[in-house]
């Protein structure tokens, strides 16, 4: 372990400001990418089994959703025909698709925020070669740095957008079981 942050150290000398900046940058999404999806999974799955329970509760001849269904709270203040079911389903969908927007911006501009800190970083290493009599092992040391900040966009890129599909697939869950249970009640 010391070792480690002795290279992380040692790392964090020789990079510029520019590049510490991208990954403290990426670090900071990586963090609110993890935290989105935890946050936003979590409500989902309660949601969900929420959802599951009503439409049991229907199947088994209740004329209303359960107490606690999002149905329940959105059929309160509408009634239940077409365009109320309609407008259920929409705020349902607004109201349980939040942070995918998020996750997606994050999953498309990562990897080109780490891209702009490696095309930095060469630049430097390329300005240092050209004033200096630089060696090959020095200049591959640099570029090779450089791709740390590559690397590091990439690996947030893949969980942002791992994270955006994992969510989108439990709001899709969570809308199909709201729709069954309106066609029970409407059927």
């Amino acid at each position: 372990m010391n070792r480690s942050f002795a290279l992380l150290l040692d790392y964090i000398d020789k990079s510029n400001a520019i590049t510490i900046g991208v990954l403290i940058l990426l670090s900071l999404y990586f963090i609110l990418v993890n935290s989105t999806f935890l946050y936003r999974y979590l409500l989902l799955r309660m949601r969900l089994q929420r959802e599951k329970l009503s439409l049991e509760t229907i199947q088994m001849g209740s004329k209303q959703p359960t107490m606690n269904s999002f149905l329940h709270r959105c059929l309160a203040n509408i009634k239940l025909d077409a365009k109320g079911a309609e407008y259920c389903i929409f705020k349902a969908t607004t109201e349980n698709t939040k942070g995918l927007t998020f996750l997606s911006i994050a999953a498309s501009t990562s990897p080109f925020i780490g891209l702009f800190g490696t095309v930095v970083s060469i630049l430097e290493t390329f300005f240092v070669m050209g004033s200096s009599q630089a060696s090959l092992a020095t200049i591959s040391a640099s570029i090779g740095e450089a791709l740390i900040a590559t690397a590091a966009g990439i690996f947030v890129a893949v969980f942002a957008y791992t994270y955006h599909l994992l969510l989108k697939r439990k709001a899709f869950e969570l809308i199909s079981y709201l729709r069954m249970q309106l066609d029970l009640l409407m059927g």
